[in-house]
């Protein structure tokens, strides 16, 4: 009974995704993706992405660990601080990073006055975008490979006089590793793909602040092969990340 319902649920996710490669316009694809715009959309997209998984990591891994090993007044609500980007409308996030970071923004303001900063409609901007929506598939991933980490290993470093920086760097780490290369591929993947916060935050600029994403859906308004061309390659370096991750994600 359950067989039907199953096969038309594989049918409505899979036809979408099937559908981009049986409409990708091959003959001219080297052509589409050579153009300087798609190859200025694409270096920026790598670079933005790789720069918001290295500040996700940096924050994040911290983030992690102290959700996992700690207990403090409040713990539940930070943890859903950390998860509500995941279900924030794209624009809705922008916004909010905007009334934050902006000019008039409520730390913005001040960077502004004190250095003459501004992150909206920047490259550092888009960064900030894709880090505030990327980072909690990398704080979630790393909670739960901590939690899955007996603490008996760390409470034997300490018995034997290691410190806590020391247990950190040479016990949890090391074990944790994989959970935190998992989290740091869904975050890059995630912020390769980000939209809706990157445009209404940082604009699109080419050059600049335009980044794959935003390439497609201007592309798809003047050129719709182009547009399929690159949707094409987001969808297999999606399907990479997923390859990647198959030991953790595919039985």
């Amino acid at each position: 009974m359950l067989l039907i319902p199953a096969l038309a649920g594989v049918c409505f996710l899979a036809l979408p995704l099937i559908a981009i490669p049986i409409k990708t316009p091959w003959a001219v694809l080297v052509d589409e993706l050579g153009s300087p715009r798609a190859r200025t959309a694409l270096v920026l997209s790598l670079e933005t992405a790789t720069a918001a998984t290295i500040v996700s990591t940096v924050l994040g891994v911290p983030l992690a660990w102290l959700l996992a090993r700690t207990n403090f007044p409040g713990r539940r609500m930070l943890r859903v601080f950390v998860a509500l980007p995941l279900v924030l409308p794209p624009v809705a996030g922008g916004l909010s990073l905007l009334l934050a970071y902006g000019r008039r923004g409520v730390v913005g303001h001040v960077l502004w006055q004190l250095t003459g900063l501004g992150l909206p409609f920047t490259t550092p901007g888009v960064v900030v975008a894709e880090t505030f929506v990327a980072m909690p598939f990398l704080v979630i991933s790393v909670e739960g490979a901590l939690r899955s980490i007996s603490p008996r290993y760390e409470a034997i470093a300490a018995t034997l006089g290691a410190g806590r920086w020391f247990t950190f760097r040479s016990v949890t780490l090391p074990m944790v590793a994989p959970g935190i290369f998992a989290g740091a591929l869904l975050c890059w993947a995630r912020a390769l793909g980000e939209f809706g916060a990157t445009i209404t935050f940082a604009g699109s600029f080419p050059g600049t602040t335009q980044t794959m994403p935003l390439e497609i859906y201007l592309a798809f308004q003047d050129d719709p092969s182009a547009a399929v061309a690159l949707s094409f390659v987001l969808l297999v370096v999606s399907a990479g990340v997923l390859s990647a991750l198959r030991k953790r994600w595919w039985i």
